[in-house]
Formats: C-alpha cells, structure tokens, sequence
C-alpha cells in the first residue's frame, strides 16, 4: 500500500486542499471527506474527476487502479439532474 499525494478541489475552485492518500482509497471515500471536510451539501450527489488526465473515478475503484497519480488534481463536482 503506497500514498500519494494530491490535490482535491470543489468544481468551483473556492475550496482546496492538498492531501496525502494511501492508493486503496476510493472515490467514494475522497467524495464523503470533501462533503464532510467542507461542509457541502448532503442533497446533492457528487462525482470525482481526475482534472489532470481528465478521466472520472469511479466511487467504488480504488485511486491506484483509477489511475491517479502523484501531484494530480482531484476536482469533486456536483452532479446535475437535468429536468
């Protein structure tokens, strides 16, 4: 088990943080410590997307098998429901 570390963002940029990961973390669990960390709002479902390659982490993958790499930016965005 290695860690990396990495920059996570909201979409907004208003909030940043760098963070140190251990590579079996998953999306998810950098998702719910955003939300928790900063406060976001609980009705809205959030999406985790590697800025840097530009590619979605999948909330159940590991960082380490997603891709994710040292010195990324993990940005959470919101999802919107169109309608």
């Amino acid at each position: 088990m290695s860690e990396i570390n990495v920059i996570i963002r909201t979409a907004d940029q208003t909030r940043k943080a760098e963070v140190t990961l251990k590579t079996d973390n998953n999306g998810g669990d950098v998702i719910q410590a955003a939300v928790d960390n900063w406060s976001l709002p609980t009705d809205t479902d959030y999406s985790l997307v590697n800025a840097t390659s530009g590619k979605a982490v999948a909330p159940r993958s590991a960082l380490g098998e997603s891709g994710v790499k040292e010195g990324d930016i993990l940005e959470v965005q919101p999802v919107l429901v169109a309608g």
